[in-house]
């Protein structure tokens, strides 16, 4: 009872959802919300050196990041994104893209203003201005090509190294205590709801097998009687029949004797 409650729960919930919603989050039931984080102000970010349109909040422990308009959050091995910094988080249900790019140490980076041997003098973006202008700064790609992120004679690393680094990065997150244990939870929930959706399946199949097997039913007589012929009583289709015989053997008895007068 509790599959088929479940797999009820996350058919309604897929078909209630817009299709760019379906198509970017995996809809799981149950998955816990972060702690919220109180901000006493809209919070500053600075931009990531290496990661294109990323900004991150250097004034909490928390990992929040901005990319492409939203807000993102890790929190015990699964992401959360908002349209807000400080509410609205909903599970997401795949490792942003823009993750494998930022630095792992990015914040003993910011407090030492060094950036792999380089000086970083890093520039505090207020919340208003962020917000203003992050689209058209990604579009011409303003912090990398105009400011180098703020690091001082910064070199660019050859594309073939940063995909390395991006492969590196994913391992080193794969094998993250809290990613396994989410990992293992997620695969868990997966194997529940796929046995939900096969009881559910079974259980119509069943339903219309039964279904196509009870009585009162009846197909149409396949021949070229009239309906009402077909229709009269069995009954009654007999007395007509005694009675035309009947008729018709008098008819011949009395042409018999009109001839032996």
């Amino acid at each position: 009872m509790k599959n088929v409650l479940l797999g009820s729960i996350l058919m309604a919930v897929a078909i209630c959802l817009p299709v760019p919603a379906r198509a970017e989050v995996n809809v799981n039931i149950g998955f816990p919300l972060p702690p919220p984080v109180v901000f006493s102000s809209p919070p500053e970010v600075i931009v990531m050196p290496e990661a294109y349109g990323v900004y991150a909040v250097p004034s909490i422990d928390v990992d929040i990041f901005f990319w492409n308009g939203w807000w993102w959050r890790p929190w015990e091995g699964r992401w959360y994104h908002s349209r807000y910094y400080d509410r609205g988080w909903a599970y997401y249900a795949n490792v942003p893209r823009f993750y494998y790019d930022v630095e792992p140490g990015w914040r003993r980076y910011y407090r030492d203003h060094d950036w792999r041997g380089h000086r970083w003098d890093h520039e505090r973006i207020p919340y208003d201005r962020l917000h203003k202008h992050w689209k058209s700064w990604d579009e011409d790609r303003y912090w990398e090509k105009k400011k180098t992120w703020g690091v001082q004679g910064y070199q660019h690393r050859p594309e073939k190294q940063r995909e390395e680094l991006r492969h590196q990065r994913q391992k080193e997150y794969q094998q993250r205590p809290e990613v396994q244990r989410y990992q293992q939870e997620r695969h868990e929930r997966q194997k529940h709801k796929q046995r939900g959706d096969d009881y559910q399946r079974k259980s119509q199949k069943q339903r219309t097998e039964n279904q196509q097997r009870e009585p009162g039913v009846q197909q149409p007589r396949n021949n070229h009687q009239p309906s009402y012929e077909r229709s009269e009583p069995r009954g009654q289709q007999h007395q007509e029949k005694a009675s035309q015989q009947k008729s018709h053997g008098k008819s011949e008895g009395g042409g018999g004797k009109h001839k032996e007068k």
